[in-house]
């Protein structure tokens, strides 16, 4: 094994750097300067100068050990591999739980379900345009239909994500399916995919549903309801994703990330939780862009920066509050409709670098997913992808290989940097709630996507197959899946319109004014409300309904 050199450096060491710099300029004279995404300037070599062994314990420790930086259990991916969680949402529930089926049997090991556009915007089925429903999701309005959705998967053994903003209909949609199958809500294991409303209300309007103020209500409620009713439920999944896909870079999608966790850590204590009451349940939620080495620091950083806030900001004592649970994606954003079989190496790089910077669950994206919805030739590789990477490619043999390296290590301190300075500007406008309340988060990531885009036009940034490489190609020639059988969604809407007829109206009215009552109450849970409405045969739809009339409708901040 290597040993860190010795403090001072040899004078042999400087001395060969000094000549490695006068040949590198001699045959480089003109090297351009190198930035990552974050902007941080990335040099053409790194040398134990760059490393300061004395630092180990305090910054890079074991795995499952504080400072968290190779890895929040003592095993890693050597014994606890990821989940493969592969995002799936399809026409009608039936053509789901096929899709689901499959995936399964082809090595997902657990659900992840993606309603219709319909369903995040907060209506049923039958308020909005027919032709719209089930092309990009699929259409679940009620518990029935959520039955359906999830036939034939163990609801106690299999853990389940649910991409449901609140009020979390389609969580009380399983919970009475639960029920009905005699399963016990305490063995129920998942998260709440999309339970972030501040990163909705920046950066993916069609999900904020309810007034901000609502909104922090009914989230804080979620996280009681969870920690007393589903303990093995995830109520909160902070996400980064929608920050950096609206343009943040790695570092700046990191730090409003830890940010927004620290706004929903500290609303909960005001409502009475202790800490490690609710924080061993809080994740966070990754997109992984193909800066492949700036991607393995952002995470390597962001979780040592979130060990010390829950112990040093929040006094957290449980060392599962301290964990840095994360789910990650690959980004869609980097994939190209132009020449769309090159997305399946962008992914490789992506998820490689996920897997590198201590994932505990990952999506990969198909390759035709920038076309359509992603077809079942395409989900098939993006589930082979992870098991090569496991099984073929042996990258869980070894525990943060990448640990160690001049640059990885440097890089990581430089992001953690960057993080913490970003921080501290949200700090500086009075927490994130305030500081997304006042446009300064948008304004900030407006500033980034605009200056990204700039390097792709000025060709600065290459893009293989859109600004360089380019081919001449079919564009007709491009996979994708066919919109839905209009006929099973007539079907679908129909048998939706007689369910409605036969089910009790007096139940439904009961339910929904007690879900309103709990709004107007300040003692009351609203999401309880929510859980009754649903066994109670409310559609999702009307759940919706009701909260916005009640806590307000959701109008983002748009900032320009």
């Amino acid at each position: 094994m290597n040993k860190p050199l010795p403090d001072p450096v040899p004078a042999s060491l400087d001395e060969a750097r000094v000549r490695w710099a006068a040949e590198y300029a001699a045959q480089l004279p003109q090297d351009r300067e190198t930035r990552n995404r974050s902007g941080i300037p990335v040099k053409p070599l790194y040398t134990p100068l760059d490393a300061d062994p004395s630092r180990y314990d305090e910054a890079l420790g074991f795995p499952g050990e504080p400072p968290y930086t190779r890895g929040i259990y003592a095993t890693m991916h050597r014994g606890r591999t990821w989940t493969q969680r592969q995002l799936i949402g399809l026409g009608t529930p039936r053509d789901y739980n096929a899709r689901l089926l499959d995936i399964l049997d082809k090595g997902a090991t657990a659900v992840s379900l993606i309603p219709c556009n319909s369903v995040y915007r907060g209506y049923d089925m039958d308020e909005v345009y027919p032709e719209l429903l089930g092309t990009c999701g699929v259409v679940v309005n009620t518990a029935d239909q959520m039955d359906t959705c999830l036939d034939r998967v163990d609801l106690a053994t299999t853990s389940c994500a649910m991409n449901d903003p609140l009020p979390f209909t389609l969580l009380a949609f399983m919970l009475a399916t639960a029920k009905r199958r005699g399963v016990d809500w305490r063995d129920i294991s998942g998260t709440s995919n999309q339970s972030d409303y501040i990163s909705h209300f920046v950066a993916n309007h069609m999900f904020f549903r309810i007034a901000l103020p609502g909104s922090r209500r009914v989230l804080t409620d979620h996280v009681a309801w969870c920690n007393a009713h589903a303990p093995r439920w995830n109520p909160v999944s902070v996400v980064g994703q929608h920050m950096q896909q609206a343009g943040a870079t790695p570092a700046e999608a990191m730090a409003f990330t830890l940010s927004t966790a620290i706004q929903y850590a500290e609303d909960c204590i005001a409502a009475g939780m202790s800490p490690d009451a609710f924080l061993p349940r809080f994740t966070f939620f990754f997109d992984i862009s193909i800066s492949f080495f700036e991607e393995i620091a952002k995470f390597r950083a962001g979780r040592r920066i979130w060990a010390r806030v829950t112990r040093e900001r929040f006094g957290a004592r449980d060392p599962r509050s301290w964990r840095f649970k994360f789910h990650a994606q690959t980004s869609g954003v980097d994939l190209t409709r132009q020449q769309p079989l090159n997305n399946i190496a962008r992914v490789t790089a992506q998820a490689m670098a996920g897997i590198f910077g201590g994932l505990q669950s990952l999506h990969t994206d198909a390759y035709d997913e920038v076309l359509s919805c992603p077809t079942q030739f395409g989900a098939r590789i993006a589930v082979a992808t992870q098991n090569i990477l496991r099984e073929e490619a042996h990258l869980t043999d070894v525990i943060d290989p990448l640990g160690g390296s001049y640059y990885v290590e440097a890089l990581t301190d430089g992001m953690e940097e960057r993080i913490l300075a970003t921080m501290a500007d949200v700090e500086a406008q009075g927490g994130m709630y305030a500081a997304v309340r006042s446009g300064y988060v948008q304004k900030r990531i407006g500033e980034s996507a605009r200056a990204f885009q700039a390097k792709v036009e000025r060709g600065e940034q290459t893009i293989v197959g859109v600004n360089k490489y380019v081919v001449d190609e079919d564009a007709s020639a491009r996979p994708a899946l066919p919109k839905p059988d209009p006929s099973l969604m007539r079907s679908h809407l129909a048998g939706f319109a007689r369910w409605k007829a036969e089910r009790s109206r007096d139940d439904v009215d009961r339910a929904l004014s007690a879900l309103a009552r709990a709004a107007q109450a300040d003692g009351a849970n609203t999401f309880g409300a929510v859980v009754d409405a649903a066994v109670a045969g409310c559609t999702h739809g009307e759940i919706c309904a009701t909260l916005r009339r009640e806590l307000g409708f959701g109008q983002p901040l748009v900032v320009v």
